[in-house]
């Protein structure tokens, strides 16, 4: 069963414990600062309120309490002042260390008047029952403030765990909407080709048409006209050549008898297409890369010391000739080593379209004419294009 003796003695450890890492933490360490003033703003917080609720009315009661009561309070005062102030300071500023050290002086020196003053005061103005009745009391107030505690921080990793679920849905949400766009890129790619593609069957196929047509009217320009019949023939050649327009045939040394003959002069045209094609491969890996660290803490032990000394007064200051136990608790602090993650950087692979022109030369052919008259001597070029 816990006393009001070991209350009073063991509550302050925990903040203690919390002051001490505070101090020993350098100005760059900012997050860990913040968590640490937190923390022990929590538990300060509670011990006060545990106090002021359940233990400082019952003493008020007790004329040799009260004034006790009253500097206890100031000290709660004070040490809420000093908390205050702490977190108005730049966590990475000297002024913090120096702030921490002046909260823990003021907050060891309340503790020890505690110890010293207020618990004999206590042991003597109380009975055992209203001292065991305020240790019930302060008992069953930490347990609510825990639970509640307990429950604001279930609450807290619900909300948390609903906002990384969301933010999962949502880069779900864009990694679909990336790969649906990829997919349309690669649609629209692959059309391209294949329209590119066409088009250059469409423009052979133009070209070998033009050829096959120019072929087959100077076949049909050069094939005589026969119906099978020596007079007929005859007949058809005497009536053709006075009104006859004929295309050249090709040169064979001998003049052309028609009124009329035609030359078809053609030309190549370029047609330039567009495909795409693979010019290199990107390849961003991300691999982990393990660096050894290291930090000191410092560490406290707690022992418990017995000695023997002569009474500072000869009055009674509590039960005597009777059986007493008293126990206190030995600490050791051993560190406790954690390790957080955070996004130090995002690395983004995409790929961004660039415009360039590219000039494509080649060569076109086409038909030109030579004039010659044997009359006189001159040479003369016609152009198709004018």
């Amino acid at each position: 069963m816990t006393t009001i003796r070991q209350l009073i003695q063991a509550g302050p450890a925990k903040a203690n414990e919390l002051l001490a890492k505070l101090a020993d933490t350098s100005d760059g360490a900012v997050k860990t600062r913040e968590r640490l003033l937190g923390d022990l703003k929590t538990e300060l917080d509670l011990l006060a309120k545990l106090e002021e609720e359940h233990l400082f009315p019952v003493l008020r009661k007790h004329k040799e309490t009260k004034e006790l009561v009253s500097a206890a309070l100031n000290d709660n005062r004070q040490i809420r002042k000093l908390v205050a102030e702490l977190e108005q300071t730049p966590k990475d500023s000297e002024d913090f260390a120096a702030k921490v050290a002046e909260l823990r002086k003021v907050f060891q020196q309340s503790v020890h008047d505690e110890r010293n003053e207020l618990l004999p005061a206590v042991l003597k103005a109380l009975s055992d029952d209203e001292a065991q009745a305020i240790v019930e009391n302060i008992k069953a107030g930490k347990a609510e403030i825990e639970d509640a505690k307990r429950s604001e921080l279930e609450q807290r990793r619900a909300e948390v765990r609903d906002e990384r679920e969301q933010a999962a849905q949502a880069l779900a949400d864009q990694e679909e909407a990336a790969a649906r766009e990829q997919r349309t890129r690669e649609v629209a790619r692959q059309t391209a080709d294949v329209v590119s593609r066409n088009g250059a069957i469409a423009v052979e196929n133009s070209r070998k048409m033009v050829e096959s047509a120019a072929d087959g009217m100077q076949r049909l320009a050069t094939a005589p006209l026969s119906t099978g019949s020596t007079f007929w023939d005859s007949m058809f050649s005497l009536w053709m050549a006075p009104l006859g327009r004929t295309v050249a045939r090709p040169a064979n040394g001998e003049l052309s008898t028609e009124r009329e003959e035609v030359i078809p002069l053609a030309e190549e045209t370029l047609l330039v297409g567009k495909r795409t094609v693979e010019s290199g491969t990107t390849s961003v890996r991300r691999y982990l890369v393990e660096t050894p660290v290291e930090q000191q803490v410092v560490l406290y032990d707690e022992k418990v010391i017995v000695e023997r000394r002569r009474p500072v007064t000869d009055a009674k200051t509590g039960e005597t000739l009777t059986e007493l136990t008293v126990e206190m608790t030995e600490t050791s602090e051993v560190p406790v080593v954690g390790k957080g993650v955070k996004v130090r950087e995002e690395v983004v692979v995409r790929r961004e379209r660039t415009r360039r022109v590219e000039t494509v030369r080649d060569t076109v052919r086409r038909d030109e004419i030579e004039i010659k008259h044997s009359g006189e001597k001159r040479r003369a070029l016609a152009s198709s294009r004018k």
